[in-house]
């Protein structure tokens, strides 16, 4: 009862939400990486899952794309981008989070996107063909669009990952939500840890929820066969 007061405190006080390193900064600067780093992995990710699923080649490494990314732990991810980043100039704070954010979700989204192009009838991408399309044309207004659920859900698990991932940050001089986790523990503060982890975990469901509603818009015919 005395941390859920604590929290409720630590909410309710308006100087908390406030300031560069207010509620308010830590949660715009959490979902901003965040999303940044989706971008940037489906840059990465996307094109060559595209290539690979239409040639029907590159299952194994979607396979193996797929394990890899449940079998890493963010953590150890973290840790191997902070010394590259220092080497390189880009230092604490952001840069490694980034990296280790963009590294968490390439696989989720490249094992959707493979699985959703490459599951495409061959025979409907022969009728296409035959009805005179090149293949640039059969992918982007056959395979593309019968695979777009496949592609939404490596999103949303992405971003989910991500979001959830991003308090790790802290651990690196990362300003987000993750710093209320930090500095909650070491001032024995529970209101602020609470806030930091509770925060976490809305962002994270947020983006389930919406992301789940706009895959069912664009994909309408999915749930008619279910």
């Amino acid at each position: 009862m005395n941390s859920l007061k604590d929290l409720i405190d630590f909410l309710a006080t308006w100087s908390n939400w406030t300031g560069p390193n207010g509620i308010l900064i830590r949660t715009f600067n959490h979902l901003a990486i965040s999303v940044v780093a989706v971008l940037v992995a489906s840059v990465i990710a996307l094109p060559i899952a595209i290539v690979l699923g239409h040639r029907r080649k590159g299952g194994f490494v979607a396979v193996a794309a797929a394990n890899l990314g449940r079998a890493i732990p963010s953590l150890a991810i973290l840790a191997l981008a902070l010394p590259l980043s220092i080497k390189y100039g880009f230092g604490l704070g952001a840069a490694p989070t980034l990296v280790a954010l963009v590294i968490l979700a390439i696989p989720p989204l490249f094992a959707n996107t493979y699985t959703g192009v490459a599951s495409v009838e061959p025979a409907l991408v022969d009728a296409a063909r035959g009805q005179g399309l090149t293949e640039w044309q059969a992918l982007r207004q056959l395979e593309l669009p019968l695979s777009a659920p496949f592609l939404m859900t490596g999103v949303r698990i992405a971003l989910v990952q991500v979001l959830a991932t991003a308090a790790l940050g802290a651990l690196v001089a990362f300003s987000g939500l993750g710093s209320f986790i930090i500095e909650g523990f070491a001032q024995f503060d529970d209101g602020k840890t609470l806030t930091g982890a509770l925060l976490t975990a809305v962002l994270a469901v947020s983006a389930e929820s919406v992301l789940s509603r706009v895959q069912r818009r664009l994909t309408p015919w999915v749930d008619e066969y279910q």
